[in-house]
């Protein structure tokens, strides 16, 4: 009866109808009414019905039954590849009973056709029905699951792998109980489950505790466990000292050993054994930090010799504090026993280790046991969580100050353009302020990557011609690898379009630089070449295909220190970096790769230790326009008469800007053009001016962000007695944050700061007309 009430192997009858069954009552009923039915069409229809639906039911108890001989082939299938396993081999339908065993399966355990495998194993493991339930519940999150039982006569991993609707399982009596039952030194151990029922127990626990013991509360004098503590355990002659160490043992369950204090110090023949049996790192410190012994375990986490005089302090770093004087407070019992996390001092590698002192009383003076976890991913997580948060905060600042700056820079651009409409260019003030102009146009262009970096912005491709972007971007890029580093490019003079976000090309440009920068700090050659390939049949590399096709390829090498080949497949990965702590966040590369997968495009690395490391970007080419020599051949336009409207505003414009320098650009450049401007300060006084209904206004101009009611909500607002106004947002941070003020308002658009005196009066003139 428990086998029935865990798993489905030997279920009582109960009636159920399936699904053809239901059908073939739906279509008997169908045939019943024809014979009822008021007149011939009603009965010829519900014969069809009938027909139909008894037809459909066939169907499926044939695709039904077609499906359960293919699952039931497939589970015998897998189980006869196990066939000649010197492992027991058991395969299980999709009701848990058994259909197929090998023949060591036969050998040991007879016949077991049909029966569950609870029941089965119910010879070799207690209480087998809990055992396989947790394994048909790992199996539901996941195609394997595994658990290594301990039994009177040794340990047990029972292995289930899902096939198909049923299951295949591994019987393994062959598990080396060394250090894990350790029945032959005769230490005490437990197996727990999560809500503390004793799952079993070896020989010297139950030697040690008199009995068979149910749960943790009968054993152990206070809960819950502590490791590397000192708790008192119900014996079979009263209450005795025990120094308990706890592990995990996956689905919750837990291994609890005990260490009985009368077998200290260490050096009694039956403790050493014991400290050398138990699976986990442990250390015996003497009261003035002298490590008296330290077990296999210890000895490969901290790199000790074996006969080497050290001290703890000697181990062990960056507690915060000395050692020795930790090691007295937890002697003398000053401080509650913790976990504190240290270095391992003497390896080459970074590893942290969490350690759990306990106190020991013997005969002599008191000791301490020391357990030790290996913490290092532990702690490599913890430095994740750290950097992330650091990142987000500076990407947070960034967003911030790129806000301000934007209103700065479009203050300045705005009024400069002013000045350039009132100089010609032979006026000798004309090149100072086109000067002025290019360098706010450069400014506005770092801004754009701060904003790029604190938060994701939608993409605004582009058609681009690569020569023009790493034109634009070489000043910038110069300055980024130093005095040091030269900088070579070199383009395909066929070079041909392509499409993409410039400012995110222009982003991943900057991170495969700095980083061929950082990879030669004794300086070197960075060299930067475009070429266009094709590719008549499909690239294969890295788990990746590139489909046939014209592509633009751009190359990034350097001659610094490479990467290793088992680091290489990792590189794109958030959070991994080669570089030492603080000096990268580990996240360039994986902006990189995002962006250069976000564009449609493929990116590959090849590294050789000692040469260098080199990079390649494959980015479809863009559909050719006619003249596919060059995208943009002209001449740079002048930075005002470009697309400035030449048609004469005629409406009305509701201008809200909190920030009066630009509020002041913005209203004489619409008015210049021939607009009416009405200003307002904040959404309230807008508002306050609109409430006057002999006003009439065409197009409302307002900034998102200000203080009290933002852009959005008071457009809205607005918008319920004026409909038909056209509307224009402007903002210096991202086009997301307008976005999350609440979605698409009717009849907008948003033109990001800093603008130009065109870019404004060319975007209402548009919005306009």
């Amino acid at each position: 009866m428990a086998d029935q009430a865990v798993l489905p192997g030997k279920q009582p009858f109960r009636f159920r109808v399936g699904p053809s069954a239901g059908l073939l009552l739906l279509a008997a009923l169908c045939l019943g009414l024809s014979f009822l039915a008021p007149g011939e069409i009603w009965r010829i229809a519900l014969y069809v019905a009938a027909a139909s639906i008894t037809l459909t039911a066939l169907l499926l108890f044939l695709s039904k039954r077609r499906a359960r001989a293919r699952d039931h082939a497939l589970l015998v299938t897998a189980g006869k590849v196990a066939a000649d396993d010197p492992v027991p081999v058991f395969c299980t339908d999709a009701a848990g009973a058994i259909i197929f065993q090998n023949r060591a399966a036969e050998d040991r355990f007879k016949d077991r056709l049909d029966q569950s495998m609870s029941r089965a194993l119910a010879g070799i493991i207690a209480n087998s029905s809990a055992v396989i339930f947790r394994q048909e519940a790992a199996l539901a999150r996941d195609r394997q699951a595994r658990e290594t039982v301990v039994t009177k006569r040794g340990s047990v991993r029972l292995t289930a792998f899902r096939v198909g609707p049923g299951t295949m399982w591994r019987v393994d009596e062959t598990v080396e109980t060394t250090g894990r039952s350790a029945d032959w030194i005769g230490l005490p151990m437990m197996v727990v489950s999560r809500n503390d029922t004793i799952l079993s127990m070896n020989e010297a626990m139950r030697r040690t505790l008199g009995k068979r013991m149910r749960a943790l509360g009968d054993v152990f004098e206070t809960l819950p466990v502590q490791t590397g503590q000192k708790t008192r355990l119900k014996g079979a002659d009263g209450f005795f000292d025990a120094v308990t160490i706890e592990l995990q043992a996956g689905d919750g369950r837990r291994e609890i050993y005990a260490l009985p204090v009368t077998l200290l110090p260490l050096e009694d023949s039956v403790a050493a054994r014991a400290f050398e049996a138990l699976p986990v790192a442990l250390v015996h410190i003497a009261g003035d930090g002298r490590l008296l012994a330290a077990n296999p375990q210890a000895q490969t986490l901290l790199n000790l010799d074996p006969g080497a005089d050290l001290s703890l302090s000697g181990a062990v770093e960056g507690l915060g504090r000395p050692i020795n004087d930790w090691l007295s407070d937890t002697l003398e019992e000053r401080i509650p026993a913790r976990p504190e996390m240290v270095r391992a001092r003497l390896r080459d590698d970074d590893c942290f280790l969490q350690v759990t002192l306990g106190r020991i009383t013997g005969e002599g003076d008191p000791t301490l046991l020391a357990v030790l976890h290996d913490a290092t991913e532990l702690k490599t997580m913890e430095q994740q969580f750290v950097q992330s948060q650091k990142m987000q905060a500076i990407g947070e600042l960034a967003g911030g100050v790129a806000h301000d700056f934007n209103n700065l820079l479009t203050a300045i651009t705005g009024h400069c353009d002013l000045l350039l409409l009132r100089h010609d260019q032979g006026a000798p003030d004309y090149a100072d302020l086109v000067q002025i102009n290019q360098n706010a146009n450069r400014a506005a262009s770092l801004v754009g990557q701060l904003l790029a970096f604190s938060r994701k912005q939608t993409m605004q491709p582009e058609i681009l011609d690569l020569r023009d972007t790493m034109s634009d971007l070489t000043h910038l890029l110069n300055r980024l690898v130093g005095e040091r580093i030269r900088l070579h490019l070199d383009h395909d003079p066929g070079l041909l379009p392509i499409r993409a976000d410039r400012r995110q090309l222009e982003q991943v440009l900057m991170n495969l630089v700095v980083n061929a920068r950082d990879a030669m700090p004794e300086g070197g050659d960075i060299h930067v070449e475009t070429r266009v390939v094709h590719l008549a049949e499909p690239l294969f590399r890295d788990e990746a295909t590139v489909p046939p096709g014209q592509y633009v390829t751009v190359e990034v090498r350097d001659e610094g220190t490479g990467i290793p080949t088992e680091q290489l497949t990792r590189i794109f990965e958030p959070f991994f970096t080669t570089k030492r702590t603080g000096e990268g966040t580990g996240l360039g590369l994986s902006m990189v790769y995002g962006i250069v997968k976000q564009s449609g495009g493929f990116i590959f690395a090849d590294s050789r230790l000692g040469e260098g490391t080199d990079f390649v970007i494959y980015f479809p080419v863009h559909d050719l326009p006619a003249h596919p020599e060059r995208v943009a051949q002209e001449e740079a336009p002048d930075p005002v008469a470009e697309t400035v409207p030449h048609l004469p505003g005629d409406g009305v414009v509701l201008l809200v800007e909190d920030e009066a320098s630009v509020r002041a650009f913005a209203s004489r450049a619409l008015r210049m053009r021939g607009y009416t401007v009405v200003e307002a300060e904040s959404a309230e006084e807008a508002l306050e001016k609109l409430a006057d209904t002999s006003l009439s206004v065409d197009v409302f101009v307002t900034d998102v962000i200000m203080p009290g009611m933002d852009g959005p909500t008071w457009v809205r607002e607005a918008l319920k007695d004026r409909p038909d106004v056209k509307v224009v947002f402007v903002s210096g941070y991202a086009e997301d944050a307008f976005e999350k003020t609440g979605g698409k308002v009717p009849n907008s658009v948003f033109l990001a700061k800093p603008f130009s005196l065109s870019d404004l009066t060319s975007t209402v003139q548009r919005q306009l007309h």
